[in-house]
């Protein structure tokens, strides 16, 4: 063995750091391993945006953004309730950067930039005495006492407990590129394969419509997939639809054998409200509902596909227009993805049933939410319970870093 340590974080992502964090500051001696240059590099990426850390909703709305298959009942209240919205925010604010609520209940911080806490979060590591050792792509490992973990670079490492934090397998070029199912595998650790969420679903536009539309938001909508709904809003992409509306439902139309989506274009409004609004009209409805019933752009090129007769019809179609899709885009394009280590395989401390010592944070495990901050929330709180329980292992077992 070339080096040991206490506690070896696979996985220098949001999840893995703060896995990190939690166990350094309990006294335990900790490395973490990447197999790129640096760490953070998806935090970096999710900075792009303004970097949304968590979401300003209460608490009991806050528990049901979280889904996944078998997931154990009640598990992200408890997850939660170790380290919530405002312990996110208290966070920041220990690092020196101040966050703010945006209207939509999101939570920024007020520099809207990534790059700064995070080099403070690195900072704060090392001054907890974490160590780094990056071009380190993990490539298996021999569970024991302790643990021997091994590297594409020929290394090998030992270590007394281990959280694996690798990511799922969207933004690949960022290192999560789920290489690791296979590994996992083969030490009989049931996966579900990685599939992407909050992404485009694929649908074939006409040319009129991409004229028209593309590009162009369509704005306070209700979308519905099964007996699944979300409101917000759609863009029209050359390739099908994006969106927060359609993130949401993605769990849902995985689901389905022949995916849809139904989308009400004026939630607010009846299809008789509609009607009333058009009573004196007797030709040229759809340009007649483009003013009086304020439709966009992009919601104006949808309907346009076809002749509309009376306003009745097309109040109709206004309230549930069906939009066929072909499929989700590509894992790697997606925001994020779903699939995972199964719930199944894991006790309430996210440690591996069979393999007591190795502990598993973020993507990882088979969970997935909606974009708004309940992303990072969720691989925060995953990442510091794991840490916490591997900590404890580590001290349980009274080891000692050698």
């Amino acid at each position: 063995m070339t080096n040991h340590t206490q506690l070896a974080v696979i996985g220098g992502g949001p999840a893995g750091l703060r896995a990190a964090e939690v166990a350094a500051s309990l006294g335990v001696a900790v490395t973490v391993f990447d197999a790129k240059p640096s760490v953070g590099r998806k935090f970096l990426v999710a900075g792009k945006g303004g970097l949304n850390l968590t979401h300003g909703e209460d608490a009991g709305r806050f528990v049901t953004r979280y889904s996944g298959p078998g997931q154990p009942a009640g598990i992200w209240e408890s997850l939660l309730a170790d380290f919530d919205s405002k312990a996110m925010r208290e966070w920041a604010q220990g690092l020196g950067v101040e966050t703010f609520q945006a209207g939509s209940g999101r939570v920024y911080p007020k520099a809207m930039k990534a790059a700064p806490l995070l080099r403070r979060w690195i900072a704060r590591l090392r001054g907890l005495g974490v160590r780094f050792e990056m071009k380190h792509r993990w490539s298996g490992i021999v569970p024991g006492s302790p643990h021997r973990l091994e590297f594409s670079n020929d290394f090998l490492f030992s270590a007394d407990a281990v959280v694996f934090a690798l990511g799922g397998a969207s933004w690949p070029q960022t290192g999560s590129d789920g290489s690791w199912v296979a590994v996992f595998r083969s030490l009989g650790i049931a996966c579900h394969d990685l599939s992407p969420a909050n992404c485009g679903w694929r649908h074939a536009w006409p040319e009129s419509v991409l004229a028209a539309a593309e590009g162009k938001p369509i704005k306070n909508i209700t979308a519905t997939v099964g007996d699944q709904s979300a409101d917000g809003e759609l863009l029209i992409t050359r390739y099908g639809l994006e969106g927060g509306a359609i993130y949401q439902l993605g769990s849902a139309l995985r689901a389905m054998k022949h995916p849809a989506i139904t989308i009400d274009f004026k939630p607010t409004f009846t299809v008789v409200q509609l009607v009333a609004k058009m009573e004196s009209v007797r030709r040229g409805f759809l340009a007649e509902a483009r003013t009086r019933w304020r439709l966009g752009e992009a919601v104006h090129a949808i309907l346009a596909q076809r002749e509309w007769r009376d306003a009745a019809s097309l109040a109709r179609e206004v309230k549930h227009c069906v939009i066929a899709l072909d499929g989700p885009q590509p894992v790697e394009e997606a925001i994020s993805s779903a699939g995972g280590v199964c719930w199944s395989e894991l006790d309430s401390s996210l440690m591996v049933l069979r393999f007591p010592g190795l502990f598993v944070a973020g993507e990882m495990v088979d969970w997935e939410a909606p974009t708004g901050g309940y992303l990072i929330q969720g691989c925060f709180a995953t990442g510091g319970h794991a840490g916490r329980a591997a900590a404890e292992w580590v001290k349980k077992a009274g080891t000692r870093f050698a």
